[in-house]
């Protein structure tokens, strides 16, 4: 009887701590961004090239995410733009060809939001940033289990050395990104 209970307290434990692994659908994602431009107008891009992995509870709890976006993917539908955004006194790409973001800590706050901390790496400096979080759902479906999220943040692109003086475009950036992963 003991060597019964003691299996049944094992699996629950087990069962109550379960990881689950969870990848990005890059087909249904994307990360935006948008910046002020000479204060009366908003200049909006994407990067069209990057990595989610999260390890999480079963009902998404608690993850741990590991970002990596390409840094010469972005975007803004003005190719002149985008080249010199790629350049060295912007993001540098060819010297630093990803920016990166892991998770430190995720704090519930509502019954399908919560805020992730961690540390965002942009042209080789690290700084903490948070993001605000929301659960949009979980789905089970033919194909596998799919939970959709959004992530919600403001940096502040100096930071980061990114545009020097550039006074003509504004310091705080706001990225919002929209996630579909896939339960592995």
């Amino acid at each position: 009887m003991r060597t019964f209970l003691a299996t049944l307290f094992v699996l629950v434990a087990f069962t109550m701590n379960a990881q689950s692994t969870w990848k990005l659908d890059s087909g249904h994602s994307s990360i935006n961004f948008s910046v002020s431009h000479l204060v009366i107008s908003e200049i909006t891009g994407s990067f069209d090239q990057f990595d989610i992995t999260a390890i999480t509870g079963d009902d998404f709890s608690n993850p741990k995410f590991d970002v990596s976006i390409k840094t010469a993917s972005i975007n803004t539908k003005n190719s002149q733009r985008d080249n010199h955004l790629r350049a060295d006194d912007f993001f540098d790409a060819e010297k630093h060809p990803a920016i990166t973001f892991k998770n430190s800590s995720v704090e519930k706050t509502g019954d399908k939001t919560f805020s992730v901390t961690g540390n965002l790496t942009i042209k080789g400096i690290t700084k903490e940033v948070t993001f605000n979080g929301t659960l949009n759902g979980i789905l089970k479906t033919d194909r596998g289990e799919k939970a959709g999220l959004k992530l919600t943040t403001t940096i502040n692109r100096t930071d980061f050395k990114v545009g020097g003086g550039m006074g003509s475009i504004g310091e705080d950036v706001m990225v919002v990104i929209h996630l579909e992963m896939k339960k592995q």
